[in-house]
């Protein structure tokens, strides 16, 4: 909303001083078609296999430590159990509730990180690209003359022929039978 209230602050000045030529871009149609999109896209989705496989692993030891303890457990109901050997069993059970209990805490560790750095890996990498789309927006306002380029995203309503997320997309070497649309996995 501040975003937008500036916009419109800075619209409403620069039009009273002199002409102003805006323009507005779809950025997430220029996100998606960047040509480091798929790339992104596939290193995003092979990091969370990568951690979803450590998590797996990290499960079926949980699973395993928990069954050895269903055994104990079995073990120590046996009515015919000498006591020292109950006595071992118990000691056992114990070591193993702590076990299970470390590794259930190391599990749940590993999943909270593992996400936080998929994200923080998310956000490293669309911050790269917005940042080569705003050179991208830069260069195109300075050869076409534009005063204002806004997201179309940060406006309640801007006149279609405002747009210029085509021409945009043509600085960044995409032509139109190549723009990909949302949804459209087979360009």
């Amino acid at each position: 909303m501040k975003n937008l209230l500036t916009v419109l602050v800075l619209a409403a000045a620069m039009s009273v001083q002199a002409e102003c030529k805006m323009g507005t871009v779809d950025m997430l149609k220029l996100v998606r078609n960047h040509s480091s999109y798929d790339s992104n896209k596939t290193l995003l989705a092979e990091t969370q296999k990568d951690y979803q496989k450590k998590i797996d692993r990290m499960k079926e030891e949980i699973d395993s430590i928990q069954e050895e303890g269903k055994k104990l457990s079995e073990k120590l109901r046996n009515p015919m159990l000498a006591e020292a050997a109950k006595k071992k069993t118990e000691k056992e059970m114990a070591d193993v509730q702590t076990k299970y209990i470390n590794a259930q805490q190391r599990f749940r560790s590993e999943a909270m990180r593992s996400e936080q750095e998929l994200a923080d890996l998310e956000a490293r990498l669309l911050k790269a690209t917005t940042e080569d789309l705003q050179g991208k927006i830069k260069e195109f306002a300075e050869q076409n003359g534009y005063d204002l380029i806004v997201n179309v995203t940060a406006c309640p309503y801007a006149s279609e022929k405002l747009d210029v997320t085509l021409a945009v997309l043509k600085v960044m070497g995409v032509e139109g039978d190549k723009v990909k649309e949302f949804g459209d996995e087979s360009k």
